[in-house]
């Protein structure tokens, strides 16, 4: 099985040489470090975004630890201190240590809804809804996935339509064993699966982004490979248009294909602008004198035109300080761009640097200003390696988690959420 770590890691390899880091005066509060005295409390290894709810309390999951060592579902609550409190929601059940490397999502009555690498009844994974309730939350799973030529191995976030089906990504699995796109629709209690699209046909292959809709009820997303001949065979990833029809048949097109100068491997989804752009990272590619062959990654736009046509431009090409976006973008009201590195910044963290949050301004005449918000250092305190991106709060904080670092009971850390005050 190609394990979505397994993925993420291989495509984050080198090491360089750090250069200087602009100064700057954001503030980074570490909200929660994991295992403070045993990973079996409140478990290890937080893996994706964080989400907000109403109240502002933050919710997430963890990729190992818990009671079952196969992760968990966590909330922290801010106090009338400040001081934010963790309460392990659900302790996921014997996953053979893969648990959840997504994130969580909310229906209208504040249900959660998530996926799981490796649980369920065929270890392929699931989808599950954890209800709340006057007694706490509830757990149900809606989908074993793992079964035929079903997908498998989920490693991003489901989203709804207005409809309340829900749309995600397998890593693997389908007709092709390269992954699928998949819909579940609510019937009487029950939720049946379609699959809407197989990749591995036409060189695409491997998904383990998020999905985001527009108005028309189009999805878009990457494939972290496939694609082309670059890239060592593999091919260097592209963004996908999934597009419904009257009779319930989806068709897939190919908006852009990544080719190593402009970008490879797209391990995180795009998301909208105002305009209809769509703005998105590549783990790696770009300058070719940076961590050769593979190049450091971008942050990439893409522009609709006339007859369906998309052009990208690349608006940030990664050096060694820092390098590897792996994790979603987004947009504060002022229309900048954050997000995170999942290395580099430091001669730390074996040599590769520990992260960076940055900031993407726009500066008129198509150009973006970059600037660095937090550096996470190798004394690990403050966490490290940011796989994941960032949310954003209604005063314009951020809020992200690091996998590794924090004050836990391990030399590396058990991983933290924290927040960037810009």
């Amino acid at each position: 099985m190609l394990r979505f770590k397994a993925l993420v890691l291989a495509m984050l390899t080198g090491s360089l040489l750090a250069v200087a880091s602009p100064a700057f005066a954001s503030h980074e509060k570490v909200l929660y470090s994991f295992c403070p005295t045993s990973c079996q409390t409140d478990g290890d290894f937080p893996f994706s975004t964080p989400i907000f709810d109403a109240a502002g309390n933050l919710y997430g999951t963890t990729y190992e630890g818990g009671q079952n060592d196969s992760g968990t579902v966590f909330e922290l609550s801010q106090g009338p201190g400040g001081a934010w409190t963790e309460t392990t929601l659900f302790n996921f059940p014997n996953c053979e240590g893969f648990g959840s490397l997504a994130g969580l999502t909310f229906d209208a009555s504040g249900n959660l809804y998530g996926t799981t690498f490796g649980c369920g009844s065929a270890k392929g994974g699931t989808v599950f809804e954890l209800s709340h309730g006057s007694s706490g939350w509830s757990y149900q799973v809606l989908h074993n996935f793992g079964i035929g030529h079903d997908g498998w191995a989920l490693g991003a976030a489901v989203i709804f339509d207005s409809a309340g089906n829900i749309y995600g990504t397998t890593n693997e699995g389908g007709q092709n064993g390269s992954g699928i796109v998949f819909e579940l629709s609510p019937n009487d209690g029950q939720w049946t699966e379609k699959i809407l699209y197989n990749f591995g046909s036409f060189g695409r292959t491997n998904s383990v982004s998020n999905l985001i809709t527009d108005t028309a009820g189009n999805l878009y997303g990457t494939s972290a490979l496939g694609g082309g001949a670059g890239c060592g065979g593999s091919g260097c990833g592209i963004v996908f248009e999934l597009s419904p029809s009257s009779n319930g048949h989806w068709t897939e097109r190919v908006l852009h294909k990544f080719n190593g100068v402009n970008g490879a491997n797209p391990i995180s989804g795009v998301i909208f602008d105002g305009a209809g752009n769509l703005y998105g990272t590549t783990a790696n590619g770009g300058r070719a004198g940076c961590n050769p062959p593979v190049g450091c990654g971008t942050v990439f736009e893409l522009s609709p035109g006339t007859a369906g046509h998309w052009t990208e431009r690349v608006i940030r090409f990664f050096d060694a300080n820092p390098k590897n976006p792996t994790g979603n973008l987004v947009f504060d009201t002022a229309g900048n761009l954050y997000g995170t590195t999942s290395t580099g910044g430091g001669t730390g963290c074996n040599g590769g640097g520990c992260g960076k949050v940055f900031k993407l301004t726009p500066a008129g005449n198509g150009t973006w200003t970059f600037s660095t918000l937090h550096i996470f250092l190798d004394n690990h305190k403050d966490g490290n390696t940011p796989y994941a991106g960032l949310v954003l709060d209604s005063a314009g904080n951020l809020y992200g988690t690091t996998y590794q670092g924090g004050s836990g009971i391990w030399n590396v850390g058990c991983g933290t959420v924290f927040e960037i005050t810009p």
